[in-house]
């Protein structure tokens, strides 16, 4: 993989975490979860996750 494309794979995780830092499994799960089950499966999870609140 180059590393142009390693770099935006890694950076398309950094924002999944970021939307889901206030969710059920924290930005670190969202964040480890988009890289085992690609960034846009990581986006379906946050977008059908509970808030913690």
């Amino acid at each position: 993989m180059p590393p142009i494309l390693a770099a935006a794979y890694l950076f398309a995780c950094f924002l999944i975490a970021l939307l889901g830092k206030n969710r059920k499994m924290g930005a670190w799960g969202y964040f480890f979860a988009s890289i085992v089950l690609t960034p846009p499966i990581g986006l379906l999870l946050v977008l059908a996750s509970d808030s913690k609140n």
